[in-house]
């Protein structure tokens, strides 16, 4: 299944995560800066939570960033990339 942003944040509050404005702020303006479909922003945050324990927006912009400009765009070629670039310890 294929969610929307707004559903899958929606989805991680549901499951305890804790979003505030200033985050949610962030997840759209890397989602608009990069042009990123909802499905990369998706993974994007994942990644993020996965690697930082925690949302941290700077990190998921970054993130989304290099996913996009490297042309990454499902959740196994993400997980991958993060793999080799260390994100993973």
């Amino acid at each position: 299944m294929v969610w929307s942003t707004e559903e899958y944040i929606t989805y991680l509050e549901g499951k305890g995560f804790s979003f505030g404005e200033d985050m949610i702020g962030f997840i759209y303006f890397g989602k608009q800066y990069t042009k990123a479909s909802d499905s990369l922003v998706n993974i994007a945050i994942e990644l993020t939570l996965k690697v930082q324990k925690k949302f941290d927006g700077s990190f998921y912009v970054s993130l989304l960033e290099t996913l996009t400009k490297n042309h990454i765009f499902t959740k196994r070629e993400a997980e991958k990339f993060a793999r080799e670039q260390g994100l993973f310890q």
